[in-house]
């Protein structure tokens, strides 16, 4: 089977965890374990999340003056580059022999997509709504709840094209597990000219990473998080687990915004467009997810 795993930035970095580079290697060799046995029996392509890590280096910068800020579509290919990095090291140690390549990976958004006047997507660590405020009006951020605290939202435009599509299909063709898309891509938009240009914006990677597999034509599409499945009533005590649902079944119910409806819309945009089949779980729960047995199920 071809398939697409997209690593949330909960699997890689546990809530509420310090966000230092021990932490993030130990959680990725964590990460790699569980991928392991998926690449021995299965053509593999590895996306993952960015929202903690982008956030930091964008504090790092600012914290050095204004001019020394960098944009988020850099910010967005230096996290690529890091996290991807460690991804493949990772593999590469457990997979002697297989073929990894981390590749950098620009997608096209559409210059007039309203989530450009509307930021949705969370970046950077938590505060509290005083700290959060604060910042709002010093940085001129938008800031969200986001749980019990605030982070700071920025624009999450819809991708539209993957731009090293080629490449990727070049790189699986030939056995290699290849880790691309990371933290949704680097976002750009078509100039006059025919070229292209960075925007301001962190792509949501569920929405990359179903792209992605359907580019790909891939059988599977698994979202791994920190939760065991998706949840009706969440946060209630009539909260249960969806074990298997359609497309259309999902999209009668209502999840939160910002972390499982993402991935939920993600499963469905994927099933309904393939015939595949997505599964949302813990990290530690892959292969049980690709055999039925663990997660949530989205399947035509």
């Amino acid at each position: 089977m071809r398939v697409v795993v997209a690593l949330g930035g909960n699997a890689l970095l546990h809530r509420g965890e310090a966000l230092s580079a021990a932490n993030q290697q130990d959680n990725v060799k964590r990460a790699a374990a569980a991928l392991a046995p998926l690449a021995r029996d299965h053509e593999l392509i590895v996306t993952h999340g960015n929202g903690p890590q982008v956030g930091l280096l964008a504090l790092q910068g600012e914290s050095f003056g204004p001019d020394t800020a960098q944009p988020l579509d850099v910010l967005d290919a230096e996290t690529e580059g890091m996290i991807g990095y460690l991804i493949e090291r990772e593999l590469g140690n457990l997979l002697p022999g297989r073929k990894t390549a981390a590749l950098l990976t620009q997608i096209e958004v559409d210059p007039r997509d309203p989530a450009f006047a509307n930021p949705t997507k969370p970046i950077g660590p938590v505060y509290d709504q005083a700290q959060a405020e604060e910042l709002a009006r010093a940085r001129g951020w938008t800031v969200r709840p986001d749980g019990e605290r605030y982070r700071r939202v920025v624009p999450s435009p819809a991708p539209m094209a993957i731009l090293e599509i080629g490449v990727i299909r070049l790189l699986v063709d030939q056995a290699v597990i290849v880790v691309c898309a990371g933290g949704g891509g680097i976002p750009v938009v078509r100039r006059a000219d025919g070229g292209f240009a960075g925007v301001e914006a962190v792509i949501d990677k569920d929405a990359a990473s179903a792209l992605l597999a359907r580019d790909l034509d891939a059988d599977a599409l698994l979202m791994l998080t920190d939760v065991d499945a998706v949840y009706e009533d969440w946060g209630t005590p009539n909260a249960r687990p969806i074990r298997q649902a359609t497309p259309e079944q999902l999209a009668a119910k209502t999840f939160a915004p910002g972390s499982m409806a993402p991935k939920v819309q993600a499963a469905r945009d994927f099933a309904t467009a393939t015939g595949g089949v997505a599964g949302i779980g813990r990290l530690e729960d892959a292969g049980a997810i690709l055999d039925g047995t663990a997660g949530t199920l989205v399947a035509r």
